[in-house]
């Protein structure tokens, strides 16, 4: 059903994209757009602001949920090489497991968010889950369609199609689908997930009023297998010939699956109550952002399996929901002084299962249901070439505190060298897995709604931007109340744990590019260092991805060629463990992994607007060691071709 629906919206794509009149542009009148930046739209003769009847690429803007604008870009670069993956995102400091649509173990740890209320649990499910500030809204002159493709693991291959239309200069709307089917190289551990995005934004022809809206439904399945045993963890290191065959490896189990599913309908529109004619030198605008997110994890089981130790029933069925509302209307003051903003949000969440657990040590109960009132400001102005942006939010009403404060400094000190520095302070509590978690296995039923304390973070990040020199970054963190997962000595199971003491976090990132003619060599370097070593939080202490490449025109610039070699690579230590059961990962302080280099051999194309990829991944993995993996008892991937395509149409 799911692939008939997938094949229905690419044909509607494509009967959108061909059927468009290419001579057809958008006329728009002279105005001050508070969604966009019309700056690139050229004036006529008669004094109306028109396109030009061959549209320029800035004129096709991609905006944020937080309003920031840019344009498509069709060029080829290393940059793009890095974001050509399942995610559609520089990926440098995860780590993915053996199949696509899998998890990823994070290399790069980051206490840089900032929220003031606990968040939905399985985390390690989340990477592909796309979230608001992961959605996009367009404006563009003409139809524009994306297709991306990039073959998988057995039997499959991942598919991103993307239209958006500006039916009037006022009105745009977008639809997407990304969808992945591999069945990978190990046993039982096929993915099959789909991420549905439809958007809109709409303007009055006086700016007065504005929306940006979007519906996303998402679900990603995963079979789980718990990883291949100790003993075959041994058979994979030997090399031998005979277990080339990923196939031939037993896994944990082979009845066993998950899927997180969500839906989200969300609104934020504005009103600016002073017209942009007055003299008035104050400008007001009232806003609301509104959504509603349903969204569950579900873990399946035919047979409970002695992995997780013992069970209350012989199938198993655990699903947790999530059900949360949010509403906030806030009120926005610009003037010389600066940009204003106040806002009072209200949230309604319902989190749980659908019955309580009792034990004979303890009643542990089935829901989380409460309202929160928030009250929140931030402050935005450049005093000459210095830009601050403040935000704090704080908790005034419901069962959980929290706040946070963001500070931001940015300084540009010529065109070339941009400085830009950031505080945050945070308190929130930790994520509902960790508060409330209620299963079938005996061993994973816990109620810290009382027990366990807010996360306090601190946050202090410099940055110097320098393309031509160096970028580089310093990144401290300490942590008090540190929450983690980890296994209990004395029943051999993953539990909630919370750290007594302060964990201070430093991370140190240098980025450099140097060009020889048409050759080039980038460089990223992460460093990172737990100060006082507690084995709580553990990570490598470096991070370094290096590229080799050349780059060229050919056939009178017809084509655009870059080729190269990318060399990955993390120092050895005490890798996160995964767990299926709870979609989280859990520290582990007995095996050593990483230490092993992973070197990727790249020729990318550009053709008009269309970017061919072709990569033979991981081509060492036959000569340097059978010893990659992604977490203890998941190997990493094994050397394989793979190539696809990012196809833009204007229309």
């Amino acid at each position: 059903m799911k692939n008939n629906s997938f094949l229905f919206i690419v044909l509607v794509f494509c009967w959108f994209s061909f059927s468009q009149n290419p001579d057809k542009r958008l006329q728009v009148q002279e105005q001050n757009q508070s969604f966009v930046d019309t700056s690139s739209i050229k004036s006529n003769s008669s004094g109306n602001n028109i396109y030009d009847k061959k549209a320029n690429i800035e004129q096709y803007l991609i905006v944020s949920s937080l309003r920031d604008s840019s344009y498509v870009d069709t060029t080829l670069s290393i940059k793009k090489d890095y974001k050509f993956n399942y995610l559609r995102k520089d990926n440098f400091g995860l780590i993915p497991f053996s199949n696509i649509g899998q998890t990823y173990n994070t290399l790069n740890k980051d206490f840089s968010q900032t929220r003031a209320l606990p968040i939905f649990g399985a985390r390690a499910r989340h990477f592909n889950y796309m979230e608001i500030n992961d959605i996009n809204y367009y404006y563009v002159p003409t139809p524009l369609t994306e297709l991306f493709f990039k073959t998988a693991f057995q039997q499959g291959q991942v598919l991103d199609a993307f239209f958006t239309v500006n039916t009037s200069p006022q009105f745009n709307f977008s639809i997407a689908y990304k969808g992945l089917r591999s069945l990978g190289n190990y046993q039982h551990i096929l993915t099959s997930t789909g991420n549905l995005r439809f958007t809109t934004n709409f303007h009055t022809k006086n700016n007065r009023y504005n929306v940006i809206a979007h519906i996303t439904t998402q679900d990603l399945l995963n079979q789980e297998n718990g990883g291949i045993t100790d003993e075959d963890v041994e058979n994979f290191k030997s090399g031998a010939e005979d277990f080339l065959d990923r196939a031939v490896f037993d896994p944990q189990f082979q009845d066993a699956e998950s899927i997180l599913v969500g839906k989200r309908f969300y609104l934020q529109h504005e009103y600016e109550i002073t017209k942009p004619s007055d003299s008035l030198s104050n400008k007001l605008k009232v806003g609301q952002t509104i959504y509603f997110e349903d969204k569950y994890y579900q873990f399946d089981q035919n047979r409970a399996n002695e992995f997780f130790g013992d069970a209350f029933v012989d199938q198993i069925v655990d699903r947790t929901t999530l059900e949360n509302f949010y509403n906030s209307v806030y009120f926005n003051l610009k003037n010389k002084l600066g940009d204003f903003r106040i806002n009072l949000d209200y949230s309604n969440y319902n989190y749980g299962y659908n019955s309580v657990t009792v034990t004979d040590d303890a009643f542990i109960p089935n829901r989380i249901v409460d309202n929160t009132f928030s009250l929140g400001a931030s402050y935005n102005n450049n005093f000459g070439k210095l830009n601050l942006s403040t935000q704090f939010q704080t908790n005034i009403s419901g069962a959980f505190d929290g706040y946070f404060f963001k500070a931001n400094l940015r300084y540009p000190i010529n065109p070339n060298i941009d400085i830009h520095s950031e505080i945050n302070y945070s308190s929130y509590a930790p994520n509902y897995n960790f508060l409330l978690y209620k299963s079938d296995y005996i061993n994973y039923n816990w109620n810290n709604i009382d027990a366990f304390e807010n996360l306090n973070v601190s946050n202090v990040m410099l940055k110097v931007e320098a393309p031509k020199l160096v970028n580089i970054s310093l990144d401290l963190s300490s942590i008090n109340n540190y929450t983690y997962f980890s296994k209990a000595s004395s029943i051999d199971a993953v539990k909630p744990f919370q750290a007594d003491k302060k964990i201070n976090l430093v991370k140190i990132r240098v980025d450099k590019e140097f060009n020889v003619g048409k050759f080039s060599l980038d460089n990223s370097v992460l460093y990172q260092n737990v100060v006082d070593d507690n084995e709580i939080l553990n990570v490598p202490q470096f991070t370094t991805r290096n590229t080799i490449y050349y780059s060229n025109d050919f056939f009178k610039k017809a084509l655009f060629l870059q080729t190269g070699i990318t060399f990955n690579y993390f120092t050895e230590y005490y890798m996160d463990a995964y767990d299926p059961l709870l979609a989280e990962f859990y520290i582990q302080n007995k095996i050593k992994l990483g230490g092993y280099p992973r070197l990727d051999f790249f020729i990318n194309a550009k053709v008009r607007q269309t970017r061919i990829f072709f990569k033979a991944e991981h081509f060492n993995s036959a000569f340097t060691g059978y010893n990659y993996f992604s977490a203890p008892n998941n190997p990493y991937r094994d050397f394989s071709v793979r190539f696809g395509l990012v196809w833009n149409f204007f229309l």
